[in-house]
C-alpha cells in the first residue's frame, strides 16, 4: 500500500503541494492526474524520499521510503527516464542494479525481455537509445527487484501507440496479480483505460478522487461560479455533496436543475452549469483543473 497523509511542500511563500491525501491499495492502478505545475512530480518525489515535505507524511508498505532496508525490492520507481548512465549498455545498467539490490543475475535478461528490449538493444549504449527505449529500460529497472508496487511518472512518454498499448497491458497484469501502481500521465485516455482509481490535483490540492467508474458515471453536474466559496456554501446548505475544483469548478452528485436551483436560492451567479460524464475523463479533468496550468506557468 502507498499512503499519503496531508503532504505539503512550500518553497518560501509559494506552496507547491497543499495538504494532499490519498491511498493506493494493492491490486489497483491509481491514475494521478493534473496539469503542468499542479504538484504531481513533487508529490511523487516526496513519497520516494527525494524531496522533504514541509508537512505531512508518506509511507510505502507502512514505512517511509527512506526507512525501507532495500527499497527496490518493495517499490519500483520511474521518475525520469533520462536519469541513466549513458555510457553503459542497457544490460550493464540492470546488472549494476541487480548487484545493488541483491537480485539474482538471471533476472537481468528476463526483465529486459519482459519490457521488449532484445539482446541487440540491451547491448547498446544508453546514449544511443531513443526516449521510448529509455522508458522501457527505466521500467525494467523498476521491475527488476520484483517489487509489490510501482510509482511511475509519465512512463509512456516517447512510446509509439503499440508501446502504449503494451504498457497498459503490463500495468494491468501487475495490478491483477496483487501489485499496487501509482501512475502519473498526461495521456488521459490511456489512464481512463487502465486505472481503477483516480486522484486529480490542481494548484497543489486534490480536487477530486475516487473510483474511476464513479467519477465517470455521469451521475452529477459540473458547475462553476465567480465566487467558489459562496457556491460551496450554497450547495452545502442544500445538502448537496460536491467535489472541490479550481477556478470555481465543482463536481456535484445531483441533477443540473437541482444544482442550479440551490445556487439561485442563495443568489450565487453561475458561469457554467452542465451534466458531467458525457465527455469522459478528459471533460471532467478540464472542468476540475481549469485555469491551474496558466496560473502555475505564470508563477
Amino acid at each position: 500500500m502507498i499512503e499519503v497523509e496531508g503532504l505539503t511542500k512550500r518553497y518560501g511563500r509559494h506552496t507547491v503541494v497543499d495538504d494532499v491525501t490519498f491511498r493506493c491499495e494493492p491490486g489497483t492502478v491509481t491514475g494521478f492526474l493534473g496539469p503542468n505545475g499542479a504538484g504531481k512530480s513533487t508529490t511523487m518525489r516526496m513519497i520516494c524520499g527525494l524531496t522533504p515535505p514541509s508537512a505531512g507524511r508518506a509511507t510505502v508498505a507502512g514505512r517511509p521510503y527512506r526507512d525501507l532496508p532495500n527499497p527496490g525490492r518493495e517499490i519500483g520507481v520511474l521518475l525520469d527516464a533520462s536519469a541513466q548512465h549513458v555510457g553503459r549498455t542497457g544490460r550493464e545498467v540492470l546488472a549494476v542494479a541487480a548487484q545493488t539490490m541483491g537480485v539474482a543475475p538471471g533476472r537481468v535478461p528476463d526483465t529486459l525481455g519482459r519490457v521488449g528490449l532484445n539482446p541487440t538493444a540491451a547491448g547498446r549504449r544508453v546514449r544511443a537509445y531513443s526516449l521510448g527505449m529509455r522508458q522501457r529500460l527505466g521500467l525494467a529497472y523498476a521491475l527488476l527487484g520484483d517489487p509489490r508496487g510501482l510509482i511511475l511518472d509519465e512512463p509512456a512518454n516517447g512510446l509509439d501507440p503499440e508501446g502504449i498499448f503494451w504498457m497498459r497491458g503490463l500495468l494491468r497484469d501487475f495490478a491483477d496479480r496483487g501489485g499496487t501502481v501509482l501512475l502519473s500521465s498526461h495521456l488521459l485516455r490511456e489512464v481512463e483505460a487502465v486505472a481503477d482509481r483516480l486522484v486529480v490535483i490542481g494548484g497543489g490540492r486534490v480536487v477530486a478522487q475516487g473510483d474511476r467508474d464513479d467519477l465517470l458515471s455521469g451521475a452529477g453536474t459540473l458547475v462553476r461560479a465567480r465566487d467558489p466559496d459562496a457556491l460551496r456554501a450554497a450547495l452545502g446548505a442544500a445538502g448537496l455533496d460536491a467535489t472541490g475544483g479550481t477556478d470555481g469548478g465543482l463536481l456535484v452528485a445531483a441533477p443540473a436543475g437541482v444544482v442550479g436551483q440551490a445556487a439561485a436560492d442563495a443568489g450565487v451567479a453561475l458561469t457554467e452549469l452542465r451534466p458531467a460524464g458525457s465527455g469522459g475523463l478528459e471533460q471532467i479533468f478540464l472542468a476540475l483543473t481549469a485555469g491551474t496550468s496558466v496560473q502555475e506557468a505564470v508563477r
